[in-house]
């Protein structure tokens, strides 16, 4: 085949951009792989959801737990871990379970196949927003592929919790921002509100930006005609209107576990510090906090995944040499949405950083935003530098210039293989943090309990109760969030109740805990008993003094009173667990 046939009919294929007809065959092949590839990283999803019947993802313990009220309502009653979360969850999030759950679907069936929908969604928002930017469909599939890649090397959309629809929900907004409607635009804005509350103020600030224009990376004035001013002006206006609508209930509302916690009682708190549950402050990194904290940073290294998106740093030299990357002239002057999206972005992660932490988490104005950005700018690059590398291949023929080829082929085969094959190179693709409940006879016997069972632990095994066993825990690490001060005082006093109570040497200690929080089973480990046993659980440890109180006592060979109890007071006894009624201990006068 002549030369000239093959440069026209690898262009034709990966870089089309004309005629028009070729452009939406072409878009419609790389859209479909780009889907197939979704697809094949949601079933690698699926057969570790449903590889057990106790299955569950990591974040999903904490938010769909509750949600099996919509079968049940007579569950986890008078619980304050089920009623704290049922009420912080977003109404749009409710509303996604509570329909299923209605044809009796279990809520954690439908955590599980979420986020393959929420994969699609995705996908295909992905892909159009990309053709806005850079209309050349093999980008659109580039990029689709690094975001999926970007999605299940991480346990947001996995989770089937609310911050699953961050990234489809931007990605939509974006694209219907692009094509100026009004409408769409409006009911993204709405479904924001309703399921990550976050992005509505990104939405609102591309909003007001939109009405100026980026100069000498400085914002200026737009000049335009009178009409067009009115019409941006409209536009901002009407999807501002919507903000304020739908962000109204979330300030007007008092939350009955008000108030938030301040900056002063979290930097007193053990739980925002390093190890810590919740860990928020490292004043002995602060690069790391700024830049790749969980809670406190932008989330860079989050974006940067996989390696490909690193390639968005080169975009703007590859602008420089237009003769040499003639690609780049396909850029489109719409890419400048990306520099409004990171302007407002880092805005509302330093204004969520001063008024920590009412706007809650910071790095949840920058982490989406981010990971778009990156990958997009990326995508781009790498359309770029694959289309030089390939002229470079064909065109060269003379003998002179064989290194060079060489050199080309050796590059465009290393970026096609960590482009497509990367997933093969990372342990534990996809990363699901689903959990694998181990304790069937324990969650068995506890299903067989009336609903209104409370179970006091301090293992860890007591995370997966709420979710495996359906009934209620007094307190376990899973649940301590300590954002609302009107939920977590409360519940860190249980805890410490709970330690003292267990390691207590006075029955009368552990009878009087038993009435105060209505417990009826205290599940213990075979070696819960041990000084070990608390040293080696930080969040055990952040109670203090009473966690070190309990292993000065076990150290000097005080035997605690339920240890006594452990034996004569068991209803179920496993490899690992001991399970204690405490109707049997209450019931032993002679131990008064």
């Amino acid at each position: 085949m002549p030369a000239n046939t093959i440069t026209k009919t690898i262009n034709q294929f990966f870089f089309t951009v004309e005629p028009q007809l070729s452009l939406k065959r072409i878009s419609r092949f790389w859209l479909a792989i780009a889907i197939l590839f979704s697809l094949i990283y949601s079933f690698m999803a699926l057969q570790q959801a449903f590889s057990s019947q106790y299955v569950v993802q990591d974040d999903a313990r904490q938010h769909v737990f509750w949600m099996r009220r919509y079968l049940d309502s007579e569950l986890f009653p008078n619980d304050l871990i089920a009623d704290y979360f049922q009420s912080i969850a977003p109404l749009g999030y409710k509303i996604i379970y509570a329909i299923p759950a209605a044809l009796k679907i279990d809520p954690l069936v439908i955590s599980k196949l979420l986020p393959g929908i929420l994969g699609l969604i995705t996908t295909y928002y992905c892909f159009v927003l990309v053709m806005e930017f850079f209309p050349i469909p093999f980008t659109g599939f580039i990029a689709t592929l690094l975001l999926n890649q970007n999605l299940w090397l991480q346990d947001g959309l996995v989770s089937g919790t609310p911050k699953a629809f961050a990234v489809p929900l931007l990605l939509a907004f974006l694209y219907y921002y692009l094509r100026r409607s009004l409408p769409l635009t409006s009911i993204l804005i709405l479904l924001c509100g309703l399921f990550y509350p976050s992005l509505v103020f990104i939405c609102s600030g591309l909003l007001i930006v939109q009405l100026g224009k980026f100069k000498n990376n400085l914002l200026h004035p737009k000049r335009q005609t009178k009409r067009q001013k009115s019409q941006d002006i409209f536009f901002c206006f009407c999807g501002l209107a919507v903000a304020f609508i739908v962000l109204l209930p979330y300030a007007i509302s008092t939350s009955e576990y008000a108030p938030i916690i301040t900056l002063s009682e979290a930097r007193s708190l053990p739980d925002f510090a390093i190890n810590g549950r919740s860990f928020f402050f490292n004043d002995q990194n602060p690069l790391n906090f700024w830049l790749d904290g969980s809670r406190s940073g932008i989330r860079l290294s989050s974006a940067l995944m996989p390696p490909l998106n690193c390639l968005a740093i080169f975009l703007p030299f590859l602008f420089k040499s237009p003769t040499i990357f003639p690609l780049t002239q396909k850029v489109t002057p719409k890419i400048n949405l990306l520099i409004q999206l990171i302007l407002v972005s880092l805005v509302m992660f330093g204004i969520a950083h001063l008024s920590l932490f009412k706007l809650h988490l910071p790095s949840r104005y920058t982490q989406n935003s981010l990971r778009i950005i990156f990958i997009i700018i990326g995508s781009i690059s790498t359309t770029i530098i694959i289309h030089f590398l390939l002229q470079k291949i064909i065109n060269r023929r003379t003998k002179s210039q064989i290194y060079p080829k060489i050199l080309a082929v050796l590059s465009l085969l290393f970026l096609s293989s960590l482009l497509v094959f990367y997933p093969h190179f990372v342990q534990n693709f996809v990363w699901t943090q689903y959990q694998q409940g181990n304790a069937v006879e324990l969650y068995e016997f506890l299903q067989q309990q009336p609903k209104d069972t409370m179970v006091a632990s301090l293992t860890s095994e007591t995370d997966n109760l709420p979710t495996f066993a359906q009934r209620s825990i007094l307190v376990s690490r899973e649940y301590a969030i300590p954002y609302h001060t009107g939920y977590y005082f409360p519940y860190r006093q249980k805890a410490i109740d709970l330690i003292a109570a267990q390691y207590s040497t006075d029955i009368a200690v552990v009878k009087k805990f038993v009435r105060q929080y209505n417990v009826d089973f205290f599940l213990i480990e075979q070696s819960s008993f041990t000084p070990e046993y608390i040293e080696s659980n930080y969040w055990l440890k952040q109670h203090q003094p009473v966690a070190q109180n309990a292993i000065a006592s076990l150290k000097q060979g005080d035997v605690p009173a339920l240890q006594e109890y452990q034996d004569s007071c068991s209803v179920l006894t496993t490899e690992q667990f001991i399970l204690i009624d405490t109707k049997c201990i209450l019931n032993q006068k002679n131990f008064y």
